[in-house]
Formats: structure tokens, C-alpha cells, sequence
């Protein structure tokens, strides 16, 4: 399989780039007596830079030409358009979040982005199990209507060149969702495919991937992905590998199965013959927090033996979920609105609670929070629903109701729609896992806009600077240097972005300047949860500032990062 790198233009305002990622020769190099006498369109002076290797910080300047960085060394009196003055601040490049969701948000509102731009995060992998395409008339049934136009699509292709279109401020990196693909064939039904219909799954993956998708993606704790077999994900993924793909998860277990959750995933990626990377590693519930070390020592043990396995995590103690995953996903099996049409018998809600508190050979967050109805925070809920429940545990929304926690559960869960943030991890865990060489960081969260959104996970705003915030400064768990190593050159290297995620010339200019002692994560859980972080001074996405001292500029120099290549 050849894979190549098209060289582009740098992308200013309002345009968009599609770009490749694989085998990247980067463009720029060393610099020719007359390359040194072209003025530098950005010069950034005075700095330590952290080059997202690893190495301890080093002082230099760094020029930039275009979108790509031309020199980095001792640039003093050379000619420059912009100059920033670092006074001794970090410079580093962009960080990279592993698990971004959604991508669509970024031009249905594009002020969502400010959320991931002001924790220096310059890229991000968007999907899970789902994943903008494909689609059919079934999955899209109604078009988007975005500033007056219309629009629609089926493909990845499609979809791409209206992103291209309306222009993205960040970066982002797209997958093919393996639920999205399930949809599209065999609907929300716990079904399987006949042989005919996992070739047509297949197709679209392949599709997908000839579009430029870096892989497959799961998300097996949710109807109706839960019902796909070990056997249905390896034939899929499979069509992955034969372009370069990688298998990203969301395990089908991450409390007292989530041993069993990762062989599977291995087992995937090595039937496929891919890299697996899994999302948001944890051992949910107290008395799972000890399979932490065994996990890792399991992902540390196939690493041994050759198998290329990755993970990455959020800083965060509570995670973020559906309401409706606190019932056993085989109810959901005729379908969502079917099961929740059964949730206003009163029998049906006894059967269930009985359920729910008795039992514990499935993903059973209720008993991972304790059964303390407490320790679920509500974060979002759709118009139906009272909005002072907003950022109210459980038992705080039974109150606003005027009923009993259990019933306030399920007539929250009928409703559909309402996301919550259980405390289900300890810190013990995020230490032992940042001491892996392998795991990365992720929000776990889509681009979020303060004036549009009722609530949030804080990770939507404040993950990245509080790995460094906490993990460095207050913790010590990480230095400065690996927490920045993990943010960008592994992240990049895990997706293929082989020309981004280290200062170094020749290599695309995601930058961010920041005071390591003023960078802080401002966000919390309940009504400030959607605080933006605070100490990024400077952020250059492809060279163009997006943010400038302090200030969020309008542009939208993002691009669109796509496998390519052939078989």
C-alpha cells in the first residue's frame, strides 16, 4: 500500500484543507542561504521550547513561514511579519485529543471550538461508535439547515466537502463508527447479519476508509453496538487494516469484566491485523478500582509481544454517560422507543429497580456509584424536561420533580436524551495509568459552547490543562516534558499524523505558548462546568493565530486530516 502527503496551501479564514497523513515527508527542511533572507510570516522569541519528544526544554526561537515551521535555533534580528515575544514562557506544539466526538458541531456552531482551542488542543479525533457517515434516508431523515443551506449527506466524501465548505477552526481527525455502520444496515434491533448484509457493512467501511477515515470505532456498552459479536467487529475492522486502519474502543466492559473487555479488543486488532488503541481506559466502581494495575499489566504484556496497543484517559474521577445505560442494555433489543414506551408500568419499574439493585453480571453503573443516587450528576437533558434538574444529582432532580429518586429515574430515562457524570473512579487509578508509557489523553467530549449548551463534563473544557495543572505541578505524577510528549507526539504518531506534534522545522506549525504556572483548568462539575481554562497565551493551527494574546480571533485555518492511500 502506497501512502503519500499532498502538499497544500496554508488554509486562511475561512477555508479548509483536506490533507493526508500516512508516510509524510514534511515539507520546509533546512534552510538555503536564500531561504534565511525571506522574511518569517510568524517569529516566536525568547522561548523554552518543549519539543514534544521528550527531551528537556530547550531555549530557542521559532520561525514560521507559511504553515509549516522554517527554523528553530537562534533567530535574533531576523526579518519577521509577526513577532511574539515568548519572555520565557513554553512553547510546544498543539496538543491532540484523542476522543473528541462530534466534528459536525464545528460548523453548526462554530463557537464550540473556543472550548478545545483554549486548552491549546489544535486536533482532535472525532467519533466514537458513531461517526458522521455513513448515512441513509433511516439515519438522517430530516436534512441540516446551516446559515440558510441545506444539506445532506451518505458519505464521508460528501460530508467532508461541506465542512470544506463552511471552513473548521481546529483540526480533526474522523473514524468510521461501527454502531453508525450497524444502524445503517440492521437498524437499532439486537440482530445479526446474514452474510449478505455484514458484505454490505463492509462496503461501507471500505467506503469510509477510502475517504480518508484513520479507522474503525466502537462503543460496545450502548444498544445497539452492544449486540455486535467479536466476530462481526473483526471482519470489519479487517477492511480497516487493509488500508493502514487502527481499531479505537470503547470496551464492551469497564468495571469487573473490563480484563475480558481488553483481550477482546486485542484479539480484534490482532485478527484484523491492526493497532488497537482504547478510549478512556478505567476500572468503574469501587470495588474494581484494583484491575487498574492488571490492566495495564495486560496491554503492557501484548505490547511485549508485539501487539501495538495504546490507550488514553481523561482526568477526571466521574465519567459521562446516557442516563439509559443504568438499565441492562438487552432491554433495548426491539428497539429504544419500544422499551421506553414500557417504562410507564409501574410493575415493569419494580422488575427493573429489583434488576438494577440485585444484580451485577453486567455494566451496572448504579451499583459503580455506590447505589448512591448522589454521586449521579445530571448534565444535560432534552426540552421536555424540567431544566433545574440541570447540574442536580439524582436524588436533587426527585426534589424539583416532586417524586422519589427511583421514580424520578425512570421518567428521566423515558424521556430519552439526559446525560449525567457518575463518580465512579478514584485517583489512584489516572496515577497509575499516567505512568504507562502508552496512555495518552482524551476529553471525551465534543466542542461545547457556553451560550447554546445548558450544562457539561468539565473535561469538555478543562482536560488538558489539568493534566498539567494537577498531574504535574500539584501531583508530580508526570514532568512537564512527558505530559507534553503524550498531548502531541504520541497522540500524532497513534493516528498517523507523522508531520505534526513536535517543534522542529519542517514540521506543520500547531503551537502553543503557555506559562506552565498559570496554565489551569477552570472548570468543574455543577454550574461551573463550563468555564474555560485560563494560561494559553498563544495558539497557531496551521501556522494562523487563532489565538492571540489571550484573545479568540474569528478564523477558521482547520483542516481536515484524512488516511489515503491504496491496496
Amino acid at each position: 500500500m502506497s501512502r503519500t502527503i499532498h502538499s497544500m496551501a496554508v488554509s486562511l479564514v475561512t477555508s479548509v484543507a483536506v490533507v493526508t497523513l500516512l508516510g509524510c515527508v514534511p515539507s520546509g527542511g533546512n534552510e538555503s542561504g536564500s531561504d534565511r533572507e525571506v522574511p518569517f510570516d510568524v517569529l516566536i522569541t525568547g522561548a523554552r521550547v518543549i519539543d514534544g519528544t521528550g527531551n528537556p526544554w530547550f531555549r530557542a526561537d521559532v520561525g514560521i513561514r507559511g504553515d509549516v515551521i522554517a527554523e528553530v535555533g537562534s533567530l535574533s534580528g531576523r526579518d519577521a511579519t509577526r513577532t511574539i515575544e515568548a519572555r520565557d514562557r513554553i512553547v510546544s506544539p498543539g496538543f491532540i485529543d484523542m476522543m473528541g466526538q462530534s466534528s459536525l458541531v464545528l460548523i453548526t456552531d462554530p463557537r464550540s471550538a473556543e472550548s478545545k482551542l483554549r486548552q491549546g488542543i489544535t486536533t482532535y479525533l472525532s467519533g466514537e461508535g458513531g461517526s458522521p457517515a455513513p448515512q441513509n434516508a433511516e439515519t438522517q431523515s430530516s436534512p441540516l439547515v446551516i446559515d440558510g443551506e441545506t444539506v445532506r449527506w451518505n458519505t464521508y466524501a460528501e460530508y467532508f466537502a461541506i465542512m470544506e465548505r463552511f471552513g473548521v477552526p481546529i483540526n480533526v481527525v474522523h473514524n468510521v463508527g461501527l454502531t453508525q455502520v450497524r444502524r445503517v444496515v440492521l437498524g437499532e434491533r439486537d440482530v445479526q447479519p446474514t452474510t449478505a448484509q455484514l458484505e454490505e457493512m463492509k462496503a461501507l467501511v471500505r467506503q469510509a476508509m477510502e475517504d480518508g477515515a484513520v479507522g474503525t470505532s466502537t462503543s460496545l456498552i450502548y444498544p445497539p453496538a452492544v449486540y455486535a459479536r467479536t466476530e462481526e467487529l473483526i471482519e470489519l475492522t479487517r477492511v480497516a487494516g487493509e488500508y493502514g486502519g487502527v481499531y479505537f474502543t470503547h470496551m464492551r466492559n469497564e468495571s469487573h469484566a473490563v480484563l475480558d473487555a481488553i483481550q477482546e479488543a486485542i484479539t480484534i486488532g490482532e485478527s484484523a491485523g491492526v493497532p488497537v488503541h482504547i478510549y478512556h481506559l478505567k476500572a468503574a466502581g469501587q470495588d474494581n478500582w484494583p484491575l487498574m494495575a492488571d490492566s495495564l499489566a495486560l496491554i503492557d504484556s501484548a505490547r511485549a509481544e508485539g501487539m501495538d496497543v495504546t490507550a488514553d484517559i481523561y482526568p477526571y474521577i466521574r465519567n459521562g454517560i446516557g442516563l439509559n445505560s443504568f438499565l441492562h442494555p438487552r432491554h433495548y433489543a426491539e428497539g429504544t422507543d419500544a422499551f421506553l414506551a414500557t417504562l410507564s408500568d409501574p410493575e415493569v419499574r419494580s422488575q427493573l429497580r429489583a434488576e438494577v439493585e440485585g444484580t451485577s453480571d453486567w455494566e451496572n453503573w448504579y451499583r459503580h456509584v455506590g447505589m448512591d443516587w448522589n454521586n449521579v450528576l445530571i448534565v444535560a437533558a432534552p426540552e421536555a424536561v424540567d431544566p433545574n434538574v440541570i447540574n442536580r444529582s439524582i436524588i436533587g432532580a426527585a426534589e424539583v420533580l416532586g417524586t422519589d429518586p427511583w421514580n424520578a429515574f425512570f421518567n428521566l430515562v423515558q424521556t430519552g436524551g439526559v446525560s449525567v457524570n457518575p463518580k465512579s473512579m478514584n485517583e489512584e487509578q489516572k496515577w497509575q495509568a499516567l505512568r504507562a508509557d502508552f496512555v495518552m489523553i482524551d476529553t471525551d467530549a465534543s466542542p461545547v459552547n457556553p451560550a447554546t449548551t445548558a450544562s457539561s463534563h468539565p473535561r469538555a473544557f478543562g482536560a488538558f490543562p489539568r493534566v498539567i495543572a494537577k498531574y504535574v505541578r500539584e501531583d508530580g505524577v508526570l514532568t512537564l516534558e512527558d505530559a507534553v510528549r503524550r498531548m502531541s507526539s504520541m497522540a500524532a504518531h497513534r493516528l498517523g499524523l507523522y508531520n505534526r506534534g513536535v517543534v522542529a522545522p519542517g514540521m506543520i506549525a500547531d503551537l502553543v505558548v503557555f506559562d506552565e504556572e498559570q496554565l489551569e483548568d477552570e472548570a468543574d462539575f455543577g454550574a461551573d462546568a463550563m468555564r474555560y481554562a485560563l494560561g494559553v497565551d498563544y495558539l497557531l493551527v496551521n501556522g494562523t493565530v487563532v489565538i492571540d494574546d489571550g484573545q479568540m480571533m474569528d478564523s477558521r485555518p482547520g483542516r481536515l486530516l484524512k488516511r489515503t492511500g491504496n491496496h
